[in-house]
Order: structure tokens, then sequence, then C-alpha cells
């Protein structure tokens, strides 16, 4: 009998059972004196004892603002230094952060306040270009019952903008007032937070990570103290992150890749975090490894692109990178050898997983071989357990059999937040998670992402996986990135359609020069039968391809031209 698609992950490293305050202040007594976090951007750097410090101040100026544990308090900012603070200070009193996606407008904004119940908004007052936070901040708390706001106004004048703000509506004001309080002599307010410390137990919610929601409004992933520092912490182990490490941060925030693959993987080892920019920018991010001598970097595949494909990039030194985290989008296999052999990240890991698993499940390992670390995103984590299911049965397929990849562990999220119903379409009895994601498990546990079960095109009755297709179209000598959707056809159901992006010195490609090069080594119902170039995109914040947003755009085109 054929082994089925399932495996576990066995670790001689204990789980944690501690909350992340007390995580970060046994760190913080061991690192005292070494750095913790550098936000380039504002050129300020904390080291441990002070970041331990700051956020008990932090959090001191929440209790006196009346934020209590359970609370929801948002965050609505790029990745500035206060981000960090707050994700730290909300977990020392039990708050329940709220990450708010900063390509968010009022209506999206109003909604997950008014959905998570938020009390408290601390938000950016503007962000590059045109993005006017304080506005649309003020117009959804006058909609919003109780929601009170602060506004970061301790970061650079192009962050800040130039809008008054009230005292009491400051961040600066906030932490100003719990660094007070901290230095009255009769020590109450360091006692009364370590008795809110206390009282916290690690299966307590923690944060809400609102999904990208590719229709409809998005739903509130609801996560613990447990799911994130255990997750964070089991990356940075298989990293091998220690105090020597200095990793580079380009990543947002306010996904699971910069708050728990970033800040907790690397805070909860002694790490320092470098923040490279606000906002990506390659030419920060390859500033900030050379200058600060990094030895991990993080990126979405198309980060990484961006920063190969800069045309300064050979002028930096590299040679302090050992490793670092592709993670968010599958990544083609040329530009993960790209990363390794122009880049000097031999041990750079791939990570897969999604915000309701906080996130990681399966990941790449140090000693992996570079087929492994090309072809798949690695194998289960530790204390966590992933098969491949029969997306109709259920059953547990054999290995090397395609079908949707589960996991169940400590890991899986405690719900949708207020959503029981959606949470129940997500979570089995047997409490797996159902990614969404169609998966090959090999004969050695490596898990193999094939694509989304929604994004599985079906030609004439073929099933299709664009994946596929993407990876092939790689080698193509003028396209510098790919990605392949399904579109509506009379005859055939759906039809394939290419959408590329083009090396520098390329201005054209059609449809007729790619299924030349296609010929021959595609089956006929592979090979796209539309080809459209444009210079970027449609990503979430996180740096997901919204394929949605392509195929819709995709089908009018076609529409258009065919139209009488």
């Amino acid at each position: 009998m054929a082994e089925l698609s399932y495996s576990s992950g066995p670790s001689n490293t204990p789980l944690l059972g501690q909350t992340i305050p007390a995580h970060i202040k046994a760190t913080a007594d061991a690192h005292a004196s070494e750095p913790a976090l550098v936000d380039r951007h504002s050129d300020r750097r904390w080291t441990y004892a002070e970041f331990d410090h700051d956020t008990d101040a932090l959090a001191i100026g929440l209790l006196e603002r009346g934020v209590k544990k359970g609370d929801r308090v948002g965050i609505w900012a790029q990745n500035v230094a206060e981000w960090a603070l707050i994700q730290y200070a909300t977990a020392k009193i039990g708050a329940i952060l709220v990450n708010v996606n900063p390509a968010y407008r009022s209506h999206e904004l109003e909604y997950v306040a008014k959905q998570s119940g938020m009390t408290l908004l601390v938000s950016q007052i503007s962000a590059p270009p045109h993005s006017d936070y304080h506005g649309i901040a003020t117009e959804v708390a006058a909609k919003v019952p109780g929601l009170e706001l602060v506004f970061i106004d301790t970061v650079p004048a192009d962050i800040l903008g130039e809008v008054s703000i009230g005292e009491r509506e400051s961040f600066a004001h906030l932490i100003g007032t719990g660094r007070e309080l901290l230095e009255d002599r009769s020590a109450k307010y360091s006692v009364r937070l370590q008795q809110v410390m206390d009282e916290l137990s690690s299966d307590d919610p923690i944060n809400i990570q609102y999904t990208s929601g590719t229709t409809g409004f998005p739903k509130g992933v609801t996560l613990s103290h447990h799911n994130i520092l255990n997750n964070g912490f089991f990356i940075g182990e298989l990293l091998s992150y220690s105090s020597r490490d200095v990793v580079v941060l380009p990543v947002p925030y306010y996904h699971c890749f910069g708050m728990v693959i970033g800040n907790l993987a690397a805070l909860s080892h002694g790490s320092t975090i470098v923040l490279p920019s606000p906002g990506f920018d390659p030419l920060a991010s390859l500033r900030a490894v050379t200058e600060e001598r990094a030895t991990s970097l993080y990126g979405v595949p198309t980060m990484f692109i961006a920063e190969l494909e800069h045309p300064e990039f050979s002028g930096f030194d590299l040679s302090t990178l050992r490793t670092g985290v592709m993670a968010g989008s599958p990544c083609p296999v040329n530009v993960m050898r790209r990363v390794i052999d122009d880049m000097n990240m031999d041990e750079v890991a791939i990570c897969y997983g999604m915000t309701e698993t906080a996130p990681v499940s399966t990941m790449t390992r140090v000693d992996d071989t570079l087929e492994a670390r090309t072809q798949t995103v690695g194998r289960v984590m530790p204390h966590l357990e992933v098969k491949i299911a029969d997306p109709v049965t259920g059953q547990t397929v054999p290995r090397g059999q395609k079908g949707e990849l589960c996991t169940r562990g400590y890991s899986v999220m405690l719900g949708y937040w207020e959503e029981p119903e959606k949470t129940a379409e997500a979570i089995d009895a047997a409490r797996w998670m159902h990614t969404g994601d169609l998966a090959i498990m090999d004969d050695e546990g490596y898990v193999d992402i094939s694509g989304r079960i929604k994004d599985m095109v079906i030609r004439g009755g073929e099933n299709v996986y664009p994946r596929e297709i993407e990876e092939f179209l790689y080698h193509h000598p003028s396209i510098r990135d790919v990605q392949v959707v399904g579109v509506a056809d009379e005859k055939y159901g759906e039809e394939l359609m290419a959408w590329v992006i083009l090396k520098d010195g390329f201005e054209a490609l059609t449809a007729a020069e790619v299924k030349e090069f296609c010929s021959g080594k595609l089956a006929h119902f592979k090979i796209p039968r539309y080809v459209e170039v444009r210079e970027s995109f449609p990503m979430t914040v996180s740096g997901k391809i919204r394929k949605v947003e392509l195929r819709d755009e995709g089908e009018r085109i076609i529409q258009t031209a065919t139209s009488p």
C-alpha cells in the first residue's frame, strides 16, 4: 500500500508556554546592551534594554488612557519603529492588536474598525505619496462610536506630514506619559504593569489580521500569544538565528511576514531587526544590508527581482549575508538561484503558509539540497502536521498525488473574529485548517505547491496549473516576470492569458512569439492564447499577486477587442 501524504514535525525543542511579554523580558535581560531595532529612515536605534523600557512605557501610557486586556487597538502605518513598539506594548497589557492594511481607504478602515470593535487607532499622519491617513482616520472616527485616535508624530517630515494634532492625539505624548510614570520613585506603575502581565495567558487572543479579501469583505484572523510566538521562535530556530544576526526587513509589518517571520523570529533570539525604509525601496534595502553588515534579508520574489535588477546592484557588498526568507508567492526557480549565487544567501529559506496558520506551516532547512530549496516549500515545521487531501472526499491521498494541503497544530488560528460560521468552513471538526492550495508531497515529505484550487484553469476538460506554465515562461529571454490566469472562453470554458513584465531593453512580446517559444515543449492546451505586457502586477500589501484583478482586466480586454 502506498504511503499517505501525511507528515508531522518531530522536535527535541519544546513549544514555548510563555506569553510574548514574558519572552521579550527574558530576551532583553539576556541581551540588554545589544541592538534590537534599527529604523534607518528616522535614524533611530534601540538596544534590547531600551526597547523593553519603551514598550513598558507605551504599555503604561495605554493603561493610563483606559486601554485594558481584550480591547482592540489598531495600527495603521508603514514600517516605522512605532509599529514594533505598539506590537509589544499591546501584548504586555493583553490588548488585541488589529493590523490595518496600509493600502486601506475610508470604506475599508471603517469596516475593520467596526467589525473588530476597535477602541483606539494608532496611525501615521500621512504616507507618501498622497495618502491622507489623518483625514481618513478622522472621518472614520466620527462614524465609529468610541473610537479614539493617536497619530505617530515622532518620525521624519516626509512621513509625519504637516497636520497639526492635539497633545492627547500625539504618540509622543502617549509614550512620554508612560516614561514619566515609570520614573515614579514609588515604582507603583512598574508593579501595576507586572501585575497585568502576570494575569495574561498564552492562549489569550493577541492579534487580529484581516485577510486580503478577493471577494467581499476580509475576515479577521484571530491569533494568540501561543500561535505567533511559537511560530516566530521556530522559524528563528530553523534559520539558526542568534544575537550575531542582523535581519533587514523590507516586508510589511501589517502582514505576518513582517511581524511574525520578521519581528518575533529575530527578537525571540536576540537578533537585530533593521527597517530599511517605510515602504519597499530596493536601493534602501541593498544599502541597509551593506551598511548594517546584515546576515539575513527578507522579501517576496518581486522584491528580490527588483533588487537583483537594480542598476546599482553590483556596487553593493553583500558578503555578510548568509540567509533570509522568501515567501508570500511561489518563487521562480531562476530567481532563487540568483539569490543564492549573486546575493551570497546560501542558507536562504522558503517559507510557506497563510495568515490563518500564524503563518508558516512548511519551510526549507539549511542543509536541504539546492533542488529541494528551489523546487519545494520544504517540509513540515516542528510540532505541526500537514497532509494532502482529496478536495472532494477529504481522504488523505497517496504520496506523489495532488490534493489540497491541510495543516494542524499549535499554529492554527483561534478563528475568524466573531464569524463562527466562516471559521467552521475553514477548520474542520478534526481541527485541520484547509488552505485552498493544491500540493504534492514526495516520499521524503517535501511539499510542492501547484497553485490555488480556485486558480486552476479548466480548458476543454483539461486541468491546467498556471504555476507550471509560469516556471516555463521565466526561461524566455525577454520575460522578467510572468503571471498566468484563466479567462472565460465560449468554446473551451476557459483560455490561458499570460501577463508579462519585460526585461530592460525589450519593448514588446506577442502571443505568436510566445506560442513559438512553447511549441514542442508544452502540451498545446497549456500554451497561452493571449499575452499582455504591463509594467507591474496588482499586489496585496503583503506581496501576493492579485490574480483575480488580472483575470477581470483580461476579460475586459478580450471583450473590448471582440465587440463590434
